[in-house]
């Protein structure tokens, strides 16, 4: 049986987190050094502007992830899952890995232009589960 491609865009979103888990923790590494990284991090020193940036995608990717999740789960166990909500969900996938890097390197207004990409392309992805 073939995997959903809404469950592949799932796993991809997924492994898209993994690195920006890496990158982010890699660049704090850099800012505070090891023993900063691996203290409790209560009294950090400033952070790079880079840093501070991909720690904030992080959390925004954090906070959106879960939305995402849901939208899979709905439009599969809906049995309402088509090519339109795989498109949806692969759009998603797109826009989230456009954002990192538009975080990352500030491309302003296209950060927000890209994040309303992800957020319509998830809650069209509900909206079909209704269709």
């Amino acid at each position: 049986m073939a995997m959903p491609p809404e469950l592949i865009a799932l796993a991809l979103v997924a492994l898209e987190h993994v690195a920006l888990v890496g990158w982010s923790q890699a660049l704090l590494t850099k800012d505070v050094g090891p023993d900063g990284n691996a203290s409790p991090r209560d009294d950090l020193p400033p952070l790079s502007q880079r840093t501070s940036r991909l720690r904030r995608a992080l959390a925004n990717h954090t906070e959106n992830f879960p939305l995402f999740i849901g939208a899979v789960v709905v439009v599969l166990l809906s049995g309402n899952a088509n090519g339109f909500s795989a498109a949806c969900a692969f759009l998603y996938v797109a826009a989230r890995a456009l954002y990192i890097p538009a975080y990352a390197y500030g491309w302003a207004p296209w950060r927000s232009l890209i994040y309303t990409v992800g957020f319509i392309s998830t809650i069209a992805m509900y909206l079909a589960a209704f269709i």
